[in-house]
């Protein structure tokens, strides 16, 4: 077990190393000058002097690959670099939002997960009866809605009209819970919903293909009771397509959180990249799309281990 754990973390530390070369040259291969960019985006003009210190001040007179050395050597060392528009440490900027991106799409994960397994063993266990056709019927149609528009018509509801919750901002739970809760509710929802909709349907499809399995038609056999049958020996084997999805999710919820962050107005990491992208500040890009990658390769890795939990024919050597 040990050694599979090593395995996949020096395969996760290798991806993102790829990761980090992938991001930094893209940006570098973009069309333009960064700095003349931001210039033209937030200032106007800037003389021929002011434009070469600001090109030694943040490494660009340099070669790519000095410069790719000394962000990846920074980044080791905790050191993300000043960002251009803010005039602020990234790591500053993004130690105070990334906690707050974490606690929105951590619940939102924990609700789509949860719902999700509980749909699916639902529409699963009661194939082709109401309850079956209402919940395939609801996710067909949560796969199908955009989550900007699925945002903004739950604003419209329960904020306008019905006025029962807050439409935008974010308060520490910390601070005051109860607010904290009202105000997320919103926004963990949309986050949620695309998710549990894919979970559910795979969670119905594995349970379904698992209950026709020899072994299963022997435990109704001998009259044990539906529950019994379903959580006890059919579960853990249809879970195995569906921590794959689980995995996934979490790539989805740190994407939609920069369109939900917007439409909310919470002052989270997803907020802060479409800024940064608005104002040309590919210091604050590059850093912030590294720690979304780096989540989401450590999300994998833990996908992988949870396999070996769920079916022991995966060798650990």
């Amino acid at each position: 077990m040990g050694t599979y754990i090593l395995r996949r973390i020096i395969i996760g530390l290798m991806l993102a190393v790829l990761a980090s070369s992938i991001i930094f040259f893209v940006m570098r291969l973009l069309p333009g000058d960064p700095i003349v960019l931001y210039v033209a985006a937030n200032q106007g003009t800037m003389s021929g002097a002011e434009r070469s210190r600001l090109h030694r001040q943040y490494g660009l007179d340099r070669p790519l690959i000095v410069q790719y050395f000394k962000w990846i050597s920074d980044v080791a060392k905790g050191r993300l670099g000043q960002s251009i528009y803010y005039r602020e440490d990234v790591g500053v900027l993004l130690k105070d939002r990334i906690p707050i991106t974490l606690y929105l799409g951590i619940a939102a994960l924990v609700l789509s997960t949860v719902s999700g397994i509980g749909l699916g063993i639902a529409a699963a266990v009661k194939r082709g009866k109401w309850i079956d056709k209402v919940i395939t019927g609801i996710i067909n149609g949560a796969i199908a809605i955009p989550v900007f528009w699925l945002a903004i018509l739950l604003i419209y509801m329960f904020g306008l009209k019905l006025r029962w919750i807050p439409i935008g901002g974010y308060t520490s739970p910390l601070d005051d819970l109860w607010m904290n809760l009202k105000q997320s509710v919103l926004p963990v929802i949309c986050l949620a919903v695309p998710g549990a909709a894919v979970i559910t349907r795979q969670m119905r499809a594995g349970l379904l293909e698992v209950l026709r399995q020899d072994y299963i038609r022997t435990a109704w056999a001998k009259g044990l009771m539906e529950s019994r049958v379903v959580f006890r020996h059919a579960l853990k084997n249809s879970l195995i397509p569906v921590i794959s999805i689980i995995g996934a999710s979490l790539g989805m919820i740190l994407g939609g959180a920069v369109i939900i962050e917007t439409i909310f107005a919470i002052p989270g990491m997803g907020r802060l990249m479409i800024s940064s992208i608005l104002a040309k500040d590919y210091v604050v890009i590059q850093s912030g799309t590294l720690i979304i990658g780096l989540m989401v390769i450590v999300c994998n890795i833990l996908v992988d281990i949870a396999y070996c939990w769920c079916d022991p024919r995966i060798r650990y050597d």
